[in-house]
């Protein structure tokens, strides 16, 4: 962001008047002159004091197409803190934690309606009072170590969703080097525990990189579009139930992580963001475990009733073994297929959705439907069973048809389908131009009539043209911008009879983009005939 650096500095109303003039013997004339100059420099004097009240008038009370000169009187003043360094930081905080948007022109303002309306809502949810400017109390909390979920809105595959079993599966990736892998592998156990004791839930270890939760000591840019900042700020993160990513928990390994009272303890903040791998969101309760703000608890007792309510809320009781089985198909490896839910539940939901040929696709996880567009029959099973070349989930996919070509697309890499064969080896999605730090998308869409392809990625968009096999020129854009009426991440999509199908989670919003807004929804299991 651009500094600011054509503020005024500070100053007085008036001038220092200096006389340099050396007197010689006083004439008639010289008297009068001195007896005017007198007089004038009485007039002037009472004329100072009238500015000099005006002056702290003005800066009370700004006007609004002006900058206020500031009036210091020498034996009064004290040291301030830096301005600019108050706003970058709280600028900073408001974007990632409360959905502040960028400003086109890179600009820093602490007075527009929408930076005053972020700081409220920041002080409305952390009990401060609510001024909407950088009080000292405001600055303290925005300074506080905490958890890199957003406070307001929901972080990227967070769906509002649970997982849909109650065998869920860990794994640990890299590993931080401030304590010894047994100590780290004893703490992440004992923070999976903190949950299961409180609900119907048990977490089984798995040495795959398939498990449910990934979890992972990185730092800075490290591929899920949310780096961390180093020492302090944002200590860890984590993404809601979901396939890909979803459930992933991350730890800056450049903080300082202890199994006690010294750095952080990694016990304490691993069962805050096991938190968000289920489900849960951040509380406004200090007491809560899901307080976004990093603070000590006593380990024998680390869950609020809150906590535990609300996680008792979010899983019931595992109906049957045979249900726990079935939901759990690490155990079978890829010789079972991956059934996660019944193709007409009402909570059904899709990683991608493309047309491809005369049928329509239909992802989840790695399993796929295929719905005939003039019949009714719809085929099912793993992906491999019908692509033996792809063995992974499909996170977004899109259809060419003036190529009859479609792209299946899975974190950083793409398939090109043509028919139902696999041309080729898998291509690296920069292929289609993305910036470096872009390694997986959401969803896709091609518009035939603007030859145009669509890429969504958490809260922003990108156009991609198919005749200049270029990115357009201004993204990515915010998703809220280019289709209002969208605000949550989307799971899938899938131009048809002039308009685009947004699928978020359960649902799906069929799109006017020619007149920008939603025209209808409906739910997700509706496009297999429930």
């Amino acid at each position: 962001m651009r500094d600011l650096t054509n503020r005024r500095s500070p100053g007085f109303c008036l001038g220092t008047f200096v006389s340099n003039t050396t007197l010689s013997k006083p004439t008639p004339n010289s008297i009068a002159l001195s007896e005017a100059f007198l007089g004038f420099a009485s007039a002037m004097s009472h004329m100072y004091v009238m500015l000099l009240s005006c002056c702290v008038l003005v800066l009370l009370v700004p006007g609004p197409c002006f900058t206020a000169p500031t009036v210091t009187l020498e034996e009064e003043s004290t040291p301030t803190p830096e301005p600019h360094v108050d706003l970058k930081l709280a600028t900073d905080y408001l974007q990632q934690y409360y959905n502040l948007k960028n400003d086109p022109l890179g600009r820093i303002k602490r007075s527009g309606p929408s930076f005053t309306s972020k700081v409220k809502d920041m002080q409305i949810f952390f009990g401060l009072n609510v001024t909407g400017t950088l009080d000292s109390d405001t600055l303290e909390v925005m300074r506080s170590p905490r958890c890199g979920v957003p406070d307001v809105e929901e972080y990227s595959h967070i769906q509002g969703m649970r997982w849909n079993k109650n065998v869920i599966t860990y794994s640990i990736g890299r590993y931080t080097r401030d304590l010894p892998r047994s100590t780290v592998d004893s703490l992440i156990e004992s923070a999976f525990s903190v949950w299961a004791r409180a609900s119907s839930l048990t977490f089984v270890r798995s040495n795959t990189h398939n498990a449910d939760i990934m979890v992972e000591f990185v730092t800075y840019a490290h591929g899920d579009l949310f780096p961390f900042d180093g020492p302090r700020g944002t200590l860890a993160h984590a993404f809601g139930p979901g396939s890909g990513v979803g459930g992933d928990t991350h730890f800056d390994d450049s903080e300082h992580w202890t199994a006690g009272e010294a750095g952080f303890n990694l016990f304490v903040v691993a069962a805050h963001e096991f938190g968000h791998a289920l489900g849960l969101k951040h509380s406004r309760n200090p007491e809560s475990l899901m307080y976004p703000n990093y603070k000590a608890f006593n380990p024998a007792n680390l869950l609020s009733s809150e906590d535990v309510a609300n996680i008792k809320a979010l899983y019931s009781p595992v109906r049957g073994h045979l249900n726990n089985v079935l939901t759990n198909s690490w155990l079978f490896g890829s010789l079972f297929p991956r059934l996660m839910q019944d193709k007409c539940a009402a909570d059904l939901t899709f990683d991608a959705v493309s047309t491809l040929g005369d049928a329509t696709f239909f992802f989840r996880e790695r399993y796929l439907w295929i719905k005939h567009n003039q019949r009714d029959d719809i085929k099912e099973g793993p992906i491999s069973n019908f692509m033996p070349k792809i063995e992974t989930s499909i996170d977004a996919a899109f259809w060419v048809p003036r190529r009859s070509t479609a792209y299946l697309i899975h974190e950083s890499i793409f398939w090109t389908v043509k028919g139902s064969r696999v041309k080729g080896k898998a291509r690296k999605l920069s292929h289609f131009g993305f910036p470096v730090w872009v390694q997986e998308v959401d969803a896709a869409v091609h518009i035939p009539k603007t030859r145009r392809t669509l890429f969504f990625a958490h809260d922003i968009y990108w156009s991609y043209s198919e005749n200049r096999k270029v990115m357009d020129f201004g993204y990515p854009k915010y998703i809220s911008e280019g289709f209002p009426g969208l605000n949550s991440t989307i799971n899938a999509a899938i131009h048809k009879d002039g308009f685009i199908y947004f699928f978020v989670g359960p649902q799906v919003y069929k799109y006017d983009y020619t007149q920008k807004h939603v025209v209808g929804v409906e739910k997700a299991n509706s496009w297999l005939g429930c």
